[in-house]
């Protein structure tokens, strides 16, 4: 199934003008950075490229024909020249005031991506305007919205876009960040692990904003998780169920393995990666985090604590919490960590272990190889 990317062109190829034609060459201007990573993203990545684009009154007396397609003919072979070639063209020649079903946001054009042949789930729409994020919506889509224009500021548009949030991938004046986002796929991934003892729901963005909904059961547990998400800048979210009328055991270890695990999951090939390490102070305390996703597990634990509990944990359970974590992301990780007060103690080892992984996660979009000699991970 093939992957479609359907580009708009005015405001997002080419700048728009303020009469919305571009039928002279003197108007036409390439978006900035539009050549360069279009380019790039049709020599290196798995796209079908398809431009389809409204032009009112295309034919009419006011926009005529033959002012219109000198122009757009240039246009389409300076992309060419880059390498950059639409597999077809679509052009809508309605008003708005026509409802016509070929006019973007709706699909009358667009009939022959209904099939098996596309996959349109991971098809994108890029667009200046909400209408193509409702383009997406109505192909069952994601859009890439390039909120560059002057009307954002009104109070519809703000209406439209909140009940479009879902739907927009990226919002973004750059195509250098259109291109990375198209190349560095999301890394998402979500487990159920279910026993006797507990059920447990993990969700997992790799590439999130620090957001976090955790519940374990254990206040002092999900404070420590929540260290995770916010110092890691990934989108966490936990369930856990858990025996805790028996102790807190079950649950600090299932859920440590089932960490690991989606972690294991979500880094997917590991291209890119930067594999490895942290060391962050707080207050009297200092904690050294060394992390390496290279697909054998180990842990090296030097910390000790001189109070039976933390909050509602008990600190024997910090080093299982680690070593579990070992085991399902099959990780190295070398803690190690001093100071006086215990608080802050499992708390800056829980902020580096955070640190450690948004480093050892990072990718580099130029550089899309395997970080081992031994060609895997």
């Amino acid at each position: 199934m093939k992957k479609v990317l359907f580009i708009d062109r005015d405001g997002t190829l080419i700048k728009e003008t303020a009469d919305e034609q571009i039928d002279s060459f003197e108007k036409l201007t390439f978006y900035p950075e539009a050549l360069c990573f279009m380019r790039k993203i049709a020599t290196e990545l798995d796209f079908e490229l398809v431009l389809i684009t409204n032009q009112d009154g295309l034919g009419t007396t006011s926009f005529p024909e033959n002012t219109f397609w000198p122009v757009h003919n240039l246009f389409l072979k300076t992309f060419e020249k880059e390498g950059v070639i639409f597999k077809n063209i679509y052009i809508d020649r309605s008003f708005a005031k026509d409802n016509s079903p070929n006019r973007k946001p709706n699909t009358g054009l667009l009939s022959k991506y209904f099939s098996n042949n596309y996959d349109l789930e991971n098809s994108f729409v890029i667009g200046d305007r909400l209408t193509d994020v409702e383009l997406a919506k109505n192909l069952n889509a994601k859009g890439i919205y390039i909120n560059d224009n002057s009307n954002l500021g009104s109070d519809e548009i703000t209406v439209k876009k909140t009940e479009l949030q879902d739907f927009i991938a990226l919002e973004t004046t750059r195509w250098k960040e259109i291109y990375e986002f198209l190349k560095l796929s999301e890394r998402e991934s979500n487990i159920t692990r279910k026993t006797k003892e507990t059920d447990i729901n993990i969700s997992l963005n790799l590439d999130g904003t620090g957001q976090a909904d955790i519940d374990t059961g254990l206040p002092f547990f999900d404070h420590m998780l929540d260290q995770i998400a916010k110092h890691g800048m990934m989108d966490l979210t936990i369930k856990v169920i858990g025996d805790l009328e028996v102790d807190e055991h079950h649950t600090i270890e299932d859920t440590a393995i089932a960490l690991g695990e989606v972690f294991q999951q979500a880094l997917g090939d590991k291209l890119g990666i930067e594999r490895y390490g942290f060391t962050l102070p707080m207050d009297d305390c200092l904690a050294q985090v060394a992390i390496d996703f290279g697909g054998r597990n180990w842990l090296v634990w030097d910390a000790e604590f001189k109070r039976e509990k933390i909050g509602d944990l008990p600190t024997e359970m910090f080093f299982h919490f680690f070593k579990s974590f070992t085991d399902g992301a099959k990780a190295n990780i070398n803690i190690k960590a001093e100071g006086t007060n215990e608080h802050h103690k499992i708390e800056a080892i829980f902020k580096a272990f955070a640190k450690a992984i948004k480093v050892a996660v990072k990718r580099d979009v130029d550089k899309m190889i395997l970080p081992s000699t031994k060609g895997m991970l």
